[in-house]
Formats: C-alpha cells, sequence, structure tokens
C-alpha cells in the first residue's frame, strides 16, 4: 500500500496535464503547418510589387498576394459580377513596357471611373483563366485587334483586389492569433502544473480552505498510510474525499462537504439502452462543485454512505428542500437570484 499510493495524488494530476498537452500541441502543428504550406504569412502580410518588377516574375517567385501602388489606369468598359451584383471593375495599365490588367473593387474605383492617375491596394496575383481570355478576346473585337495580337501584349497574370478580403483576412488572423496563444497558453500551464502540482487549480481550490501545499502533503500522506475507501478513482482517507479521474482531479477536507447526490444517465445507442452511469454531485463551503462521472451505483452509494457517517452535518439526496438549505448555508454569490427574480418580472 505505501509503495503504490506514494506521491499517487501529485502523480495523477501530473498525468491529468500530460494528457491535456496532446490536443494544443497537435493544434499548433498543424496551424503552423497550414501557415507555411497556404502561405498564410502573404495572406496577412502581402509582398510590395516593386517598381522595376513584373507580374510573370512576381508569380514565378510565389507572391501570390501582393501590395502595388500603380499610375495610369484606364478601365476597359467590362465588369466581373455575381448573383446580379457587380463585385469588379476591369482596367488595364502599361508599365514597365509591360501591359496587364488589374481588377478593382467597386469602391476602390468609384464605380467604374474612367481612369485613375494614382492608387495604392493590395491584390492576389492570378493566372488568367477562362473568364481572362473571354475579357481578352472582347476588348480584341473593341480595338479590332486579333487574338493574337492581344493575348502576345497583355501579360498572361492580373492582379484582382476583390479577391483579397482585408476584412475577412483580418478576422482569419485574429483567430489564429487568439486560438493559438490560448493553445500556447495551455501548453504552459499545464507544462508548469506537471513541474509544480501545488500550482494546478486543484491545489488552488483546496486552499480555500487552508495552505494548500500543506493539506496536499496532509492528503497524499494519510492517502499512503490508510485510505479508508477506496474505489477505481475515487479516495476516501480520515480527513479527505480525493478524485483521481482521467476527468479532473479533485481534494476537498470531508468536514468541509456541506451537500452530496448522485444523478443517474442511460447511455443508448438508437433504441438500444446498454448501460447507466451514474454522476456523484458534490458541494462544499466557498463555492465549490466537484462532480465525479461515470462510476457504478454501489461505488457511489457506498461514497456516500461513508461520508455521510463522517460527517454527519452533509445533506444526503437532490431535493428542493436541500437545495434552499444550501443555498441558506453558502448566500447565493452576487445576488444572482434577486437579479433572475428581477427579471422575471421586468418580462
Amino acid at each position: 500500500m505505501q509503495e503504490n499510493y506514494d506521491h499517487y495524488i501529485s502523480r495523477n494530476i501530473k498525468a491529468y496535464y500530460k494528457r491535456r498537452l496532446f490536443s494544443p500541441i497537435v493544434y499548433l502543428i498543424l496551424l503552423l503547418g497550414l501557415w507555411f504550406f497556404l502561405s498564410l504569412g502573404d495572406l496577412f502580410f502581402p509582398d510590395t510589387l516593386t517598381a522595376d518588377a513584373t507580374l510573370d516574375s512576381a508569380y514565378r517567385n510565389d507572391e501570390k498576394y501582393v501590395s502595388a501602388t500603380l499610375t495610369d489606369l484606364h478601365f476597359t468598359g467590362y465588369t466581373r459580377t455575381f448573383l446580379g451584383n457587380t463585385t469588379g471593375y476591369y482596367y488595364y495599365t502599361v508599365r514597365n513596357e509591360e501591359c496587364f490588367i488589374v481588377l478593382l473593387s467597386p469602391k476602390s474605383c468609384e464605380e467604374g471611373l474612367p481612369t485613375i492617375s494614382k492608387i495604392t491596394f493590395s491584390a492576389e496575383l492570378l493566372k488568367g483563366g477562362d473568364t481572362f481570355y473571354l475579357l481578352l478576346d472582347n476588348i480584341a473585337k473593341d480595338l479590332e485587334w486579333t487574338d493574337n495580337g492581344i493575348k502576345s501584349k497583355v501579360s498572361p497574370y492580373y492582379l484582382s483586389e476583390p479577391d483579397y478580403s482585408p476584412i475577412g483576412n483580418s478576422l482569419l488572423l485574429l483567430f489564429i492569433l487568439v486560438s493559438g496563444g490560448y493553445a500556447l497558453i495551455s501548453i504552459i500551464l499545464s507544462l508548469a502544473f506537471i513541474c509544480w502540482p501545488q500550482l494546478s487549480p486543484t491545489c488552488q481550490d483546496l486552499g480555500l480552505y487552508g495552505n494548500a501545499k500543506e493539506l496536499l502533503e496532509q492528503a497524499e500522506e494519510e492517502l499512503a498510510t490508510l485510505p479508508q475507501l477506496a474505489t477505481e478513482d475515487i479516495f476516501i482517507t480520515e480527513h479527505f474525499f480525493i478524485l483521481t479521474s482521467i476527468y479532473g482531479n479533485a481534494i476537498i477536507p470531508i468536514k468541509e462537504i456541506i451537500w452530496i447526490y448522485k444523478y443517474s444517465t442511460l447511455h443508448k445507442f438508437l433504441w438500444y439502452h446498454f448501460s447507466i452511469s451514474y454522476t456523484l454531485h458534490i458541494t462544499a463551503r466557498k463555492y465549490l462543485y466537484v462532480q465525479c462521472p461515470k462510476n457504478i451505483k454501489s461505488n457511489i452509494d457506498g461514497i456516500m454512505d461513508y461520508l455521510s457517517e463522517a460527517n454527519h452535518d452533509i445533506l444526503v439526496g437532490f431535493s428542493e428542500e436541500n437545495r434552499l438549505r444550501v443555498q441558506e448555508i453558502q448566500g447565493t454569490p452576487l445576488k444572482i437570484e434577486k437579479v433572475v427574480n428581477f427579471l422575471k418580472k421586468r418580462i
């Protein structure tokens, strides 16, 4: 017994947070993979299209998103529409003896200005497809040029401002930063709790009733020497209720427990009922609430019987009378029920 339960609580706290490391680490790896393989960095921080760069060279250098400053743009007379709404206006310009097409958003070109002397914008650099070459064919007819003639003069690549969404990109960047930051903080906290279990929320909750480190040491010693009652993941010592399950850990001084009850859950698949599990609910002073899920009835009944014998002030069973009694003992934090009653009256 001494060997099996030596520092058993600390070891389970460490094991719990080791398991919790998996998800945020995998998420960060996926996030980094998406960042590099999908060029998300270029999406949020587009490359600057320098004055001497051509669209062909920029495309070959994998500059998918660019920030450009162009001068002397002329409206082609053609627009791009989607579901009856105009989403872009096609312009052409000549820079460094390269003629290319630019698709501007309605706001940037004020819905089709004939000419634009200078504009700075961010866009996606695209290779022309069927729609692009249909546009060139129509422009060639307007100018009385041949298809081959205009294709030899106009770059096969074009800049599309509507395909670069600053609002959508900003929201995506915010999501990545917030979720990635949350994952990173989770990893750091889990590592800290693995190294120093006394800093974990389990021990911080225990600190509500005294010195957390000293109470943890006392609980460890009692569990290692002579546990009074033990199930698969719940232990009771002389002074403590101890939970060490895959769902979490908890240490509660028995004298601080004021209410216990069980709740059954029927597990079924389609019409087949295959099991019933029981959850032990514990309410302790200082507004501490603990749930012990997925236990069998005999274990829960034995634990409730033992706790009620160890502390005769514990209320046993779920009832409205017990709930009101607990509320009377604990008080209502922040007077929540008064607010709820006020809102009910207003409604």
